[in-house]
């Protein structure tokens, strides 16, 4: 009786754990800091971007990865059906992932002018 309760115990805390690791930080309000998050607060926030252009009237242009998205087959079938005999045909194409990107634009003064994120 007594492994039993032990038992579920260190089930019931590892669950726990489990669900306080999957746990998400707060969304980021992107649009609330166009025009007072600068470039260098989100170096420190989100590391080194991924890619980044410095145009010729001063913009800064970055992109940050932020995850991977699932990129669903596209299938192709036909059937022809004559009484009890039938005849199909199918084709699969690629998969894979796409990159999830934030990509954001600061102006001269490194303060953010806009924002995207391809979902």
């Amino acid at each position: 009786m007594k492994t039993h309760l032990l038992q579920c115990c260190v089930l019931v805390v590892a669950g726990l754990l489990l669900f306080a690791g999957c746990s998400s930080s707060p969304r980021v309000d992107w649009n609330a800091r166009v025009g007072n998050f600068t470039y260098n607060q989100a170096v420190l926030e989100l590391g080194p971007p991924n890619r980044v252009a410095k145009l010729s009237d001063g913009q800064i242009v970055a992109d940050w990865v932020t995850g991977h998205r699932q990129i669903n087959n596209a299938r192709v079938g036909t059937g022809v059906g004559t009484g009890g005999d039938s005849i199909a045909m199918s084709q699969s194409t690629g998969g894979g992932f796409r990159e999830i990107i934030l990509r954001l634009t600061f102006g001269a003064d490194g303060k953010l002018t806009r924002w995207t994120r391809n979902w």
